[in-house]
């Protein structure tokens, strides 16, 4: 088994998330309307750190929301894990959502995140903000705003681990 090679460091992140940040406002001209969702689990420090940002650069404050997806996986009956608590902080009918995720991969757990988005609203536009675009999609679904796009093999992963969850922040190809 080889070293697990690192994609992104501390700092690295950080530049990304802050880019993705003025492309955001870049694209929705300005953050009136704008809703940031975190998919549960690491797409949700990822969305703080954009809020973050964005306020910082706008002066303006974005609602944030948590979202689980575990109940809307096609894969669901496979997985252990318990349902997470979602939190949709304001009705995003007519709103635009973006969601935040950490890794896009076969574009799944984004068409599991928009069916249970479904269940708060009907937002004006959903857009798609990743740290890590890995390619090898299933569905035809593509990020918005992309941290780094990492061309993997399928038999690679990609763990991106971060201070809020693991310790640490950093991306590895494994």
């Amino acid at each position: 088994m080889s070293e697990p090679k690192k994609l992104m460091e501390a700092a690295d992140i950080a530049r990304a998330l802050k880019r993705v940040a003025h492309e955001i406002i870049e694209r929705n001209r300005g953050l009136d309307n704008v809703v940031l969702v975190g998919i549960r689990t690491r797409g949700v420090p990822l969305s703080t750190r954009i809020a973050a940002h964005l306020e910082s650069i706008e002066n303006q404050k974005v609602p944030l929301g948590a979202l689980d997806i575990a109940l809307h996986r096609d894969d669901f009956h496979l997985r252990a894990a318990p349902p997470q608590k979602t939190a949709i902080p304001c009705d995003i009918s007519g709103k635009i959502v973006v969601l935040v995720d950490d890794v896009l991969f076969t574009g799944r757990t984004i068409r599991a995140a928009l069916d249970a988005l479904n269940d708060f609203g009907r937002p004006s536009s959903v857009q798609l903000a990743v740290l890590v675009d890995r390619g090898h999609r299933e569905l035809p679904i593509r990020a918005d705003f992309v941290g780094k796009n990492a061309p993997t093999s399928h038999e690679e992963k990609v763990s991106v681990r971060l201070a809020e969850i693991d310790g640490e922040d950093e991306v590895l190809i494994v």
